[in-house]
């Protein structure tokens, strides 16, 4: 049996034995709309609860545009050209566009005019998040759960703050896309920080597709509120990356429409753990390094048995990465538990602790064997990991391990997908 794994830009085969038990869980197919700017057009002006976007901005409006960094797939060539053509009546000098980095490192002028196209970074003007520079940002007040928001000054200058993104299953915020764009995206190290704290990160609602419940992604949709998110453009994509559906309009209610939207078309259940789980992690720009290749271990991680190995594809051409502290954090201990100890103890506060702390919970239940074209061996065992050069080779191995009858099962496109035990 031949198996197509998301990996990098092109993709990885996979060969297995027609002799094993193999089960693939893959996220309802649903095509791309046949001309995705008539889409965003159409939804622009007819939004959910709020009244067409070219009406609710005047004139006179600055306007502040937030769009995702390299790390996420969303169509930014498509989305922003639609929503400017909608703000024609706004002089290009009054408008501004944010890179909502949270604490991941700025994109290069490379990246920019890869992610925007070359027009739009060469007609306006492009504010990439700073979390760490403290004058960069100005104090909103307090969330409900004592949390400082602090919010970038210049977007918060803005009379108008424009929300997008795309949705996916998220594996502790519940889903991508809504607030998210404002907290962590636009957000000061403290207040994220805060919101990603080991006691949030350990709480059992803060998981795939949960939303109302989960501390964390409640918070960020607060820190939106607080910010004044005046309007949300958000949209679901396919193993294309095609646009299959829009959500524009008011914050919470077009969120909820396409959590609903995506939540029917990527939940899959199965009737049982498995021994092993392979998995990809959805394939670029999701795979960039180790860091963000920690969602397709915790996709995994949800039908895997206690005790068994997940084997993971994550092209990791950034790395582990350089920038941040997640590879340090794991370097400094020796085992998951150790990991775990440290970020829950009192006062203890990192960039980069949520990620390590959730590799680590997904490290008390099963192995994790990573294949990747970037990384070596020894930077896959310092991050507590075991290196798969093969992923054949070490799949023969585990179901050795296991023996003839072990369950398996295969994620072609990672946490796009959320897997579940019924």
């Amino acid at each position: 049996m031949l198996t197509h794994l998301a990996y990098g830009k092109t993709g990885l085969d996979l060969t297995v034995d027609d002799r094993w038990d193999v089960q693939v869980v893959e996220p309802r197919y649903t095509p791309g709309a046949a001309d995705e700017f008539a889409l965003l057009r159409a939804s622009l002006r007819a939004p959910i609860n709020s009244q067409p976007l070219a009406e609710l901005v005047k004139p006179t409006d600055r306007v502040g545009i937030i769009f995702n960094d390299i790390t996420r797939a969303t169509p930014n060539t498509v989305i922003l050209p639609a929503i400017l053509a909608e703000l024609a009546h706004v002089p290009g000098h009054q408008v501004t566009l944010f890179n909502a980095l949270g604490t991941h490192r700025p994109n290069t002028e490379a990246e920019l005019r890869g992610m925007l196209g070359y027009a739009l970074v060469d007609s306006y003007r492009i504010v990439q998040n700073n979390c760490f520079e403290r004058s960069t940002q100005t104090c909103l007040g307090v969330s409900s759960r004592g949390n400082e928001i602090w919010i970038n000054r210049e977007l918060m200058e803005c009379d108008v703050r424009i929300l997008t993104g795309f949705i996916e299953p998220h594996f502790f915020a519940g889903f991508s896309g809504g607030g998210k764009a404002l907290m962590p995206g636009m957000a000061g190290l403290e207040t994220i920080l805060g919101n990603h704290c080991a006691k949030h990160i350990g709480d059992p609602h803060a998981t795939w597709g949960v939303t109302w419940g989960n501390p964390i992604w409640e918070e960020a949709r607060e820190a939106a509120r607080m910010a004044g998110a005046h309007f949300l453009v958000n949209v679901a994509l396919n193993r294309e990356k095609r646009i299959t559906a829009v959500f524009a309009g008011e914050l919470d209610a077009a969120h909820a429409q396409g959590c609903a939207y995506v939540k029917e078309t990527a939940m899959a259940a199965v009737d049982e753990p498995f021994d092993i789980v392979v998995t990809s992690n959805s394939g670029y720009p999701l795979d960039l390094n180790l860091y963000q290749a920690v969602k397709g271990m915790s996709a995994a991680a949800q039908v895997v048995k206690q005790g068994g190995a997940i084997l993971i594809a994550a092209e990791c051409w950034d790395g582990i990465p350089d920038h941040g502290l997640y590879g340090q954090l794991l370097r400094e201990a020796s085992s998951p538990e150790e990991i775990l100890a440290r970020v829950n103890r009192p006062g203890f506060s990192r960039q980069d602790q949520w990620q390590a702390q959730v590799q680590a919970q997904v490290l008390l239940k099963a192995e994790v064997y990573v294949h990747s074209s970037h990384l070596s061996d020894r930077q896959i065992r310092q991050a507590l990991l075991q290196p798969a050069p093969s992923l054949e080779a070490t799949l023969r191995m585990l179901v050795e391990r296991y023996g003839p009858q072990a369950r398996i099962c295969i994620l072609p496109e990672g946490p796009v997908t959320i897997p579940y035990v019924k």
